[in-house]
């Protein structure tokens, strides 16, 4: 089983930054790695997703405010999130699709902005 731990959530106010961590517990060199969101009575939506090429999805409402990242060496993620609006609070977990097409989840990150 894959352990993954998100790191990094918080309270902001509205139009501040806040860099998420997301750290496994195996290699990421081979997999799709995400970061996916959740607010109180909305379903889970994806933010921002990165492949084993480096190449990158975003959700519409993020693009060109949150950037995701990777290092395969330490099996780390990132979501650096600019420019931060009260839309954009939820809870937020990381993904990680693995070679068999298996999913595994975080515990979340709370992430709170404040207007």
């Amino acid at each position: 089983q894959v352990q993954l731990v998100e790191s990094g959530g918080g309270l902001v106010q509205a139009g501040g930054s806040l860099k998420l961590t997301c750290a496994a517990s195996e290699s990421i060199r081979f997999v799709n790695m995400g970061w996916y969101r959740q607010a109180p009575g909305e379903r889970r939506e994806l933010v921002a997703a990165v492949a084993p090429s480096g190449g990158t999805t975003y959700a519409d409402s993020v693009k060109g405010r949150f950037t995701i990242s990777r290092d395969n060496r330490n099996d780390m993620v990132f979501l650096q999130m600019n420019n931060l609006t009260p839309a954009d609070t939820a809870t937020y977990y990381c993904h990680l699709r693995n070679v068999r097409q298996l999913d595994f989840w975080g515990q979340g990150t709370q992430v709170t902005v404040s207007s």
